[in-house]
């Protein structure tokens, strides 16, 4: 189905050619962490929200960022929940550095965002092979 009415221009929200690689690897672990310290917060672990904020930082890396930047915004979301992870359970979840309680809540924490970092993972992956795939074929 056609319209007739005259379509807005597009404008990006990112003025310039977009984030840089340690802008999306920075905005990444800030968006998780604070989704995570909140979520620790309120219920003793991550969860459903901290997933949430996983996909949507694997979404804003890919679409927001440079045309070479997008392996950063595949590789960064897990290494960043995995460091705020553990940094924050013993802090903000007031467990201590009890070995084997750190150990099971990891472990909890995880098993809860797994979908979301596999969903994520396999979008982003897919992503950037098309993305190679387009620069190759146009030989830049």
């Amino acid at each position: 189905m056609r319209s007739d009415l005259p379509q807005p221009p597009f404008k990006s929200p990112v003025k310039g050619a977009g984030l840089t690689k340690q802008g999306i690897a920075i905005l990444q672990f800030l968006l998780i962490s604070f989704v995570a310290i909140v979520e620790i917060f309120f219920s003793s672990n991550i969860g459903f929200l901290t997933g949430i904020s996983i996909w949507a930082t694997y979404y804003g890396g890919l679409i927001y960022g440079r045309t070479g930047a997008t392996y950063v915004a595949v590789v960064n979301p897990p290494i960043a929940l995995a460091i705020a992870t553990l940094v924050l359970l013993p802090t903000v979840g007031g467990f201590s550095l009890s070995l084997t309680r750190l150990g099971v809540d990891l472990v909890t924490g995880l098993a809860s965002v797994a979908p979301f970092l596999i969903t994520g993972s396999l979008f982003g992956w897919w992503y950037y092979f098309r993305e190679a795939k387009r620069l190759l074929s146009s030989g830049a």
